[in-house]
């Protein structure tokens, strides 16, 4: 994956085959088994993108503001799969209402299969220049992250998030208007943007700053033009609202990779595992300000910024781990022949496989750790950073940016 030393390299492709293979015979099975072709099923089942393209196909027909009353949605939903499938949320701004009402005109599976394959072929082409590959082999582990699976098994779109974090990381030094553009268009997931205004403040990229607000606002006015100022009242009115719907437990706590369902899962009150999920946040933002603040090598930055955006929000989901995959592109090391220490590579490992024990481990003994693996990865980017213990020059990755560009 890029310029790693012969043997890291040959450990983590051969890892990462091999959870390849065991994730994807896992997902035939699940698949499978919610058809009902292993044992007839109790009830129906669908997946998250069900709430997608129902909200998509209101918005289609004029009727957006609807995709935000919890009847019509669900009668939306249940005409796009059948009568009786559990209810999805729908929580997202009329931006993606952009994206969802061309989609929801296709018929569904087809609709699921184009956002599915458009997102990861995405997700690929922006992770591809940060992984820096020779030959084929950088597919294996960038496929075989088990967030991947979680995306493509509920349908979501973390691809197109990990996506605009890996356009928007890469491009920050050498064209910082376009990164903030790709930073801007995350509007449609409007919480992973909580710590850009602190990142590119204290870096001083103005420029990006601009492309970013540029963006959100253009896609926000694109919004109220196609889809009318009703759409957004509806959604702020829903929004405000949606807190119950993690806090009383509808959204299962063992999927959720954030400070606040781990201080739930042992039990804290709501009001402690807010005042927990806070710390984290403020943490977060003063370790990503410091690396910004003090023009720490791209690498480093980027890993943070991604992996503290991830520790801030209070609601995330499994799938949302996905942008970890381009942190974890950005700290493997660039020069030819310096691999990590064994100790730093076991823990890229252990992180690497975060998405497939964090729900078992909150099912089974109601331990939330996920918000660990992104503890640790804005750790590894501070102190590798601070010690130098790879190669992450500034001037080597300044080079090899332009090299790319």
């Amino acid at each position: 994956m890029g310029p790693l030393s012969v043997a890291a390299g040959g450990r983590l492709f051969a890892w990462s085959l091999i959870l390849a293979c065991a994730e994807l015979a896992a997902t035939l099975f699940f698949v499978a088994g919610t058809h009902g072709w292993i044992v007839p099923l109790e009830a129906p089942t669908t997946t998250d993108f069900a709430s997608f393209y129902a909200a998509g196909k209101l918005a289609a027909a004029g009727m957006a503001r609807l995709a935000y009353d919890r009847a019509a949605h669900q009668a939306a939903e249940w005409a796009a799969t059948e009568p009786g499938v559990p209810y999805q949320f729908f929580y997202y701004p009329p931006v993606f209402l952009l994206l969802a009402a061309p989609l929801a005109r296709l018929p569904y599976l087809c609709a699921f299969a184009v956002f599915e394959a458009a997102t990861l072929a995405f997700y690929l082409a922006a992770l591809r220049p940060i992984a820096r590959p020779r030959g084929w082999r950088w597919l294996v582990p960038a496929l075989g992250f088990p967030a991947v699976f979680w995306t493509l098994g509920l349908g979501q779109n973390a691809f197109l998030s990990a996506a605009l974090f890996a356009l928007g990381t890469r491009l920050l030094d050498r064209k910082p208007l376009l990164a903030g553009l790709a930073f801007g268009c995350l509007a449609f997931k409007p919480h992973l943007g909580v710590l850009l205004p602190v990142a590119l403040l204290a870096g001083r990229h103005w420029r990006a700053i601009g492309g970013a607000a540029a963006a959100a606002g253009a896609l926000a006015l694109l919004s109220w033009a196609v889809f009318g100022g009703a759409a957004w009242a509806a959604f702020l009115a829903a929004f405000a609202g949606a807190h119950g719907t993690y806090e009383n437990g509808r959204i299962e706590l063992a999927g959720m990779i954030t400070v606040f369902a781990a201080a739930r899962l042992l039990g804290a009150p709501v009001a402690l595992a807010y005042a927990a999920q806070a710390l984290a946040g403020v943490a977060a933002a003063a370790v990503v300000a410091r690396l910004f603040w003090r023009g720490a090598p791209l690498p480093a930055r980027a890993a943070g910024l991604i992996a503290g955006t991830l520790l801030a929000v209070p609601v995330l989901l499994l799938y949302d781990l996905m942008p970890l995959a381009v942190a974890g592109a950005w700290l493997l090391p660039r020069a030819r022949g310096a691999a990590p220490g064994r100790g730093a590579f076991a823990a890229m490992l252990v992180l690497y496989t975060a998405p497939l024990y964090c729900r078992p481990l909150g099912l089974a003994l109601h331990l939330g750790v996920a918000p660990l693996a992104s503890a640790a990865v804005l750790l590894l980017a501070a102190r590798w950073h601070a010690d130098c213990s790879i190669p992450c020059h500034r001037a080597h990755f300044i080079d090899a940016q332009e090299r790319l560009d």
